[in-house]
């Protein structure tokens, strides 16, 4: 089956079965795998991209239901110019990440976070990320980053 969405703002038709899942389409058919495998159970928040500006995990979605949507991967975080997101500045900064496995979900989880919530509480962060599991970090680097870059945007 057919299905036409916009992925990191460019339209795209997608050939998949239907029991395709989005994580899948993403990586298999068009190659974008910073979204990453991490469980097949919609638990570690790997997979984590925007769906029509939600984050949700996408090895937990079939590829038709995003029929029409617009997806954002960690490849869309980006500027169009390549520079990084300042929230991954902010990670980077903060070592907010060890193997890397699991920050692209968490990049983009946090993204829609502030994407509703401009100005979060370290508890709300914490609540907010808790659907991604990072095996290295321990999270405190991960919430001072989110942290810093709220900082930071108050004081632009």
């Amino acid at each position: 089956m057919q299905v036409q969405m916009k992925v990191n703002g460019k339209s795209v038709s997608v050939d998949a079965a239907p029991n395709t899942l989005l994580v899948n389409a993403l990586r298999e058919h068009l190659k974008l795998t910073g979204t990453h495998v991490g469980c097949d159970t919609a638990q570690c928040g790997a997979c984590t991209v925007h769906v029509n500006g939600r984050a949700v995990k996408s090895c937990n979605m079939l590829t038709a239901q995003a029929q029409g949507a617009e997806v954002t991967t960690i490849e869309g975080l980006a500027h169009a110019d390549g520079t990084m997101h300042p929230m991954q500045a902010a990670f980077k900064e903060c070592h907010g990440l060890q193997c890397g496995f699991c920050t692209p979900g968490i990049l983009v989880a946090a993204k829609a976070l502030l994407d509703q919530n401009a100005n979060p509480t370290e508890t709300e962060v914490r609540y907010w990320l808790a659907g991604n599991l990072c095996r290295c970090t321990g999270y405190d680097k991960i919430v001072r980053a989110v942290m810093d870059f709220v900082k930071e945007r108050r004081h632009a």
